[in-house]
């Protein structure tokens, strides 16, 4: 999803690049790298503390794609695919998180 958030932000108004095109790009790093820096700690519970952040990440790039749309910083096609790509990555961490929480 990273490259096609790059993507999207390249054709955003050039005095969003501070704005909404930085916003939407470090959210889309934080992802990975929270998922990443999760699984490389020393306990499940830590591991899905991440996982939550990259949730959170996912969720406020949903929000401020949405916000692109409203400006119509991008063609909304093209905006489309890309919150469908959000909308995947949100499912597997659900699951994901589902797995690693203990059963009561």
């Amino acid at each position: 999803m990273c490259a096609a958030i790059y993507e999207v932000t390249r054709c955003f108004p050039r005095e969003e690049m501070y704005g909404l095109t930085n916003q939407l790009r470090r959210a889309s790093v934080s992802i990975p790298s929270n998922i990443a820096e999760g699984y490389g700690r020393l306990s499940r519970e830590q591991y899905r503390h991440f996982l939550g952040i990259a949730q959170g990440s996912n969720l406020e790039i949903q929000t401020q794609l949405e916000i692109a749309r409203r400006l119509r910083f991008a063609d909304a096609s093209v905006i489309e695919k890309v919150e469908a790509l959000s909308f995947e990555t949100g499912k597997m961490l659900t699951a994901l998180l589902k797995k690693l929480t203990p059963k009561p």
